[in-house]
């Protein structure tokens, strides 16, 4: 959630009202300096609103918890022995997090999710964790079916010799138990072993890694000497209607790299917990963001490292947990209830003045006192580059570039992103202000304020100081610390970037993998964020863990903006929507899209596509009042919106039994009730309406579980017509539902019709992903293993 709970959301508010109305003039006409001043007041002289937050922290622990590794542990071991080792290690990996460092159970864990990686197929990463347990003090009495796991693990990478030294170590020490008795299993195992090793030597395989693939062609690419991270072929202007933006400089074409951009800060967004399976337990064995991704780098995570000192962070390498370490986790890990309490947009902002460093953070904020109007509005006092170049100023002049004109991927950049400081409400104000200067308060309470501050060695970070200070009054450095906050927290209202990747819907294991795009991480782009909006943009933007690229998605001449959209797009959503949407970024839109809605007043694509139809003769309903009539003149009929729209949210909840039919394994009881949903569906809806093409696409997704494959090839055609109306021919959507169809015709071996769509999504998808994405290199696989098959079964199909 970006902004706080609900509960101090309410407490924040009911504080507003409560003010002296001199009080609240004051606030909200107050500067950023100002503004964390008063805060600080208000919290002085209200100490009950500090300790509901506390007690609010309650319900987010971070804490370890030794008993809840020991529930855990139980639930995994039931879900190894089922043979269901996905969850088991899932379920091993939450033990880790809550273990304490050092003890003997953390290593029996490591060793446990060893196993489990073994079944599934993970060699190199299960003999990381067996590296793992060995170097926590694994028991020795347990050793010799760890050393058993591991010769397997090096058996089946082809590391013959390491394996042999493996078996040797194993027998020796099982010579040297004298207890035969004990090891007869093993011994058994280790024989077969050994055989197995003896016939790998005599005909030795060609090693390979976990992971094989196609690589697609690097992408040529030259850098801008003026902005850092963006393509030589864009320039960077000024104008007091859009401000900084972004200009081609030279004509593009499709598919084209135009930024290329690491995150300056990013935090993961910790996701929804799924509903708890055992109703006594306040423990849950659900998976979300925060258990499946590196809390660091954001890479996908496959056996965790946990963080040392609380259960919520966890990463990829004990690399990656190293630098958070170094970088800011050390602030952050004692307070990790607190920042998930607060909101993602405080974690944001405390992280971005962490890795900023207090000096710069200083420096910045120093600076906007002695200029507070024009930083408050870094652009008001701009030139046009126009006028600057005359000047001979170049891009100096422009907020965010140094004093050569360059603009970098900055602090410097980022703090000139513009707050908006005054088109903000009081209240949300008010409430941004009350939880960073409550985030400061903890962060001196808990004795973390010199790490903050940057004035200590890594080594004396690691535990919290006997704080100096009051509680009650902050320090003049903390201060700046809440100011610098203060203004991240209101830039983030319309500069943050929302990293999405593309996550699969199910267990995953099955012929066709359906896929969405998830909100993984939230993060500042200064580059990026140089980007208008449009709701019909001509760029794509896509994510590789921290790193964004943005892509062409169309042509773009020589002189024309490059435009990104910020989230509300002509073909998802009516003008009026879309203009609501976008009034949190203070701005109203005029690109094309909206003035041909707005000035012409025809309907949107989406409302006659998404519109109801005649339960009599199926043309479209119309009205704009509670009562819709047909638009057929010779049909008189009328119906009630909200009949309509109750009719098509049940129609929802239906869809929604259905796919959970499927996924508990009823696919034949699923197919009825989509049918029956379908039929329903048709005597309200428009054929083109999207929950049409959705229903086409479920039905498919059920025939392919069947290994019905042309049943579900004929579904999936109908859904793929729909997307293309909605959002066009070469639209990411319809590049998506290529790729899904692709997969159905290999599997299905219409190797023609599959050759075909194959080239068709890969146009599509290299586009906005790039040639060497994880989607297009499964498709040149499969386009290789098509086009190895013998002659005649090519000409048979």
């Amino acid at each position: 959630m970006a902004l706080p709970v609900a509960e101090w959301q309410g407490r924040s508010a009911r504080l507003w009202a409560a003010l002296e109305p001199a009080l609240r003039e004051r606030l909200a006409a107050a500067s950023l300096q100002d503004a964390v001043r008063l805060g600080c007041d208000v919290l002085r002289s209200e100490e009950e609103e500090e300790a509901a937050l506390v007690q609010l922290c309650h319900e987010a622990p971070t804490d370890k918890n030794p008993e809840a590794a020991s529930w855990y542990r139980e639930q995994g071991n039931q879900e190894f022995k089922q043979g269901q080792y996905q969850a088991a290690l899932r379920l091993y990996s939450k033990v880790a997090s809550h273990e304490l460092p050092g003890s003997p159970e953390v290593s029996v864990c490591f060793a446990n999710r060893s196993a489990a990686l073994l079944h599934l197929g993970h060699f190199e990463v299960c003999l990381e964790d067996i590296a793992r347990a060995e170097s926590c003090g694994y028991p020795d009495r347990l050793l010799p079916k760890v050393l058993l796991r591991k010769a397997e693990c090096l058996l089946c990478l082809g590391r013959l010799q390491d394996a042999q030294d493996v078996l040797r170590v194993l027998e020796t020490k099982i010579a040297l138990d004298g207890v035969m008795t004990t090891h007869l299993t093993r011994l058994k195992k280790l024989s077969q072993l050994k055989v197995k090793l003896g016939e790998k030597e005599k005909c030795p395989e060609p090693a390979r890694g976990e992971h094989g693939g196609t690589q697609g062609e690097p992408e040529i690419w030259e850098e801008n000497n003026r902005i850092s991270g963006a393509s030589s072929s864009l320039s960077l202007s000024f104008d007091a209607e859009r401000g900084r933006h972004l200009v081609a400089s030279q004509d593009i074409v499709a598919g084209q790299s135009l930024v290329r951009e690491e995150a300056f800060v990013s935090v993961l967004c910790p996701g929804e917990s799924l509903p708890l399976q055992d109703g006594d337990t306040a423990w849950d064995t659900g998976a979300t963001n925060a258990d499946l991704y590196c809390h660091r780098c954001l890479r996908q995570l496959l056996a965790s490292v946990p963080c040392q000192g609380c259960s919520y962070a966890k990463y990829c390498s004990q690399d990656c947990a190293d630098r958070a370490w170094q970088q800011y986790h050390r602030a952050e890990c004692p307070l990790g209830a607190l920042l998930l309490t607060l909101g993602v947009f405080c974690h944001v902002a405390l992280r971005t003045v962490l890795l900023a460093g207090f000096a710069e953070v200083s420096r910045l904020v120093a600076g906007s006192h002695r200029g507070d109007k024009n930083l408050q509005n870094p652009e008001g006092s701009c030139k046009p580059l126009s006028e600057a170049a005359d000047a001979g100023g170049g891009s100096r002049g422009v907020p965010g570039c140094d004093s050569s004109g360059r603009y970098q991927s900055s602090y410097q950049a980022l703090f000139h992103l513009l707050p908006h400081t005054e088109q903000h409400s009081p209240e949300h104000k008010f409430l941004c202000t009350l939880s960073v200067v409550a985030l400061c308060k903890q962060l001196q309470a808990a004795g973390l304020e010199a790490a903050v501050l940057s004035q200590e060695s890594p080594q004396q970070w690691s535990k919290p100081k006997t704080c100096e200070k009051t509680s009650d009054e902050l320090s003049p450095e903390l201060k700046t610390v809440a100011e610098a906050m203060l203004r991240h927290v209101l830039q983030l209202q319309c500069n943050a970037q929302a990293i999405t990747v593309m996550q699969e819907l199910g267990p995953g294991d099955g012929a066709v993998v359906d896929k969405k795009p998830v909100r993984l991480a939230t993060a500042f782009f200064p580059v990026l964020s140089l980007l208008n909006h449009s709701c019909c943009p001509n760029t794509s933007v896509s994510f590789s863990g921290t790193a964004a690229t943005v892509r062409a998605a169309q042509p773009i001449s020589s002189g024309q903006e490059v435009l990104h959209c910020y989230g509300p797009h002509w073909c998802r959503m009516r003008v009026a929507e879309r203009q609501q949407l976008l009034s949190q970024y203070f701005f109203k839109c005029h690109c094309p899209a909206c003035l041909q809605e707005l000035e012409s007043g025809v309907k949107s694509v989406v409302s006659i596509r998404n519109s109801f139809c005649c339960p009599k003769c199926q043309a479209q309903m119309q009205g704009e009042e509670d009562t819709l009539c047909c638009s057929n003149e010779a049909c008189a009929t009328s119906a009630s919106r909200d009949h309509l729209s109750g009719r098509l949210q049940d129609l929802q909840q239906q869809i929604k039994k259905a796919l959970d039919l499927l996924r508990v394994g009823k696919a034949d009881q699923a197919i009825k009730m989509l049918l029956k949903c379908q039929m329903d569906a048709g005597t309200f809806l428009s054929p083109e309406h999207l929950l049409m093409g959705e229903m086409e696409d479920h039905l498919a997704q059920v025939y392919a579980t069947l290994g019905k494959w042309q049943e579900a090839a004929r579904h999936l055609k109908k859904s793929i017509e729909i997307v293309e109306m909605h959002h066009g021919p070469s639209s990411v959507e319809t590049g998506h539902e290529l790729f899904k169809l692709a997969q159905i015709l290999f599997n299905g071996f219409a190797v023609s019709e599959a050759l075909s769509t194959i080239q068709r999504a890969e146009g599509i998808l290299s586009v906005h992903f790039g040639p060497q994405s994880a989607q297009i290199q499964e498709l040149q696989e499969m386009k290789a293993c098509l086009s190895e098959l013998p002659r005649n079964i090519l000409q048979r199909t």
